[in-house]
């Protein structure tokens, strides 16, 4: 374009001379000029024939870096990743990619769950991806509100932080819990300082790793038989003894205000219901088939993989497989 309008207005000539002579100078074809040129416009061809070479120069260079350096396959993956994070809904999001958050990762995948992780650690994103290739990663800094918006924490049900320092963890917390208030948040504590403090700004729970790991070793001195049979038991998972909740609003209409013995749960599919959780947050331990099913309350069924999918169907619960 910019050689058309030089040479019009230079030259005089026609819009079709003017292009024409552009595309034959700029491709270094060689025929002759349209009319003979002037001093000021073999100036200008001249000047024409330079930048063009540049240019070209330029873009196959530019072609060749895109392809040798790898820069497409980055874009690709940039584009893949912005594609599952707009799809998803109900997800939850990890906080950096240590010790803690991959036992995190595994056991939520393990469930099923919508996931994704954040880390700005290139040797763990590289174990990551190497680990799991289709999840999305966000390669970015939790404590960012534009890193968090982007892992569309405003759609997700409940965000585990990982991170080792607790002021990082406690500035998750606080942006996390301000972005989305009806967010389940989960954080890490490495100071029994920390718990309350993150607690204040708005975890609904914390977990002190090394502290519980204590725990359950010295549990397993005490009543060693108990914990290894705890151990066994999971959530949804692959064992062969599977817990699962129920809430009260998704149970379809004919179980809702029922007791357990209207229910009849244990003779219809053959799970137990062991504990109940009532609306004021107290719970029952093994409740009686006189316990009523009412709004804000929970159920706690222990049975086998293949009970636990019986029970999802007869309740109708899309959320679990």
């Amino acid at each position: 374009m910019a050689g058309s309008i030089g040479f019009m207005f230079i030259e005089n000539y026609t819009f079709i001379e003017a292009f024409y002579m552009t595309i034959i100078t700029i491709s270094t074809v060689g025929y002759g000029e349209v009319r003979p040129l002037s001093d000021t416009g073999r100036i200008f061809t001249a000047a024409l024939i330079i930048t063009s070479i540049g240019t070209f120069a330029y873009t196959i260079s530019a072609i060749t870096t895109y392809f040798v350096a790898g820069e497409y396959r980055d874009i690709f993956k940039e584009n893949k990743l912005n594609k599952q994070l707009k799809s998803l809904s109900g997800h939850t999001i990890v906080c950096g990619y240590g010790r803690v958050g991959d036992m995190a990762v595994d056991e939520l995948l393990d469930h099923k769950q919508q996931i994704v992780v954040i880390e700005n650690n290139k040797d763990k994103l590289e174990a990551l991806t190497s680990k799991y290739p289709n999840i999305p990663i966000i390669d970015g800094d939790a404590t960012s509100d534009e890193d968090l918006e982007r892992a569309c924490i405003r759609e997700a049900k409940a965000i585990i932080t990982t991170l080792p320092n607790d002021a990082d963890n406690l500035y998750v917390v606080l942006t996390a819990r301000e972005l989305n208030r009806t967010l389940t948040i989960i954080s890490r504590a490495s100071k029994s300082v920390s718990v309350r403090k993150l607690r204040v700004a708005g975890a609904t729970n914390v977990i002190m790793p090394d502290r519980v790991g204590g725990a359950h070793m010295a549990s397993l001195v005490v009543n060693p038989d108990v914990i290894e049979f705890l151990d066994h038991i999971r959530i949804q998972g692959g064992a062969e003894i599977n817990l699962e909740e129920v809430n009260f609003k998704d149970l379809p209409e004919d179980f809702q205000f029922q007791t357990l013995g209207e229910m009849q749960v244990r003779n219809r599919i053959g799970i137990n219901v062991i504990g109940f959780k009532m609306e004021n947050g107290e719970y029952i331990i093994n409740p009686g088939p006189n316990t009523r099913i009412v709004p804000n309350c929970k159920l706690f069924v222990l049975g086998n993989p293949d009970q636990i999918r019986l029970l999802n169907r007869i309740f109708g619960l899309q959320n679990y497989i």
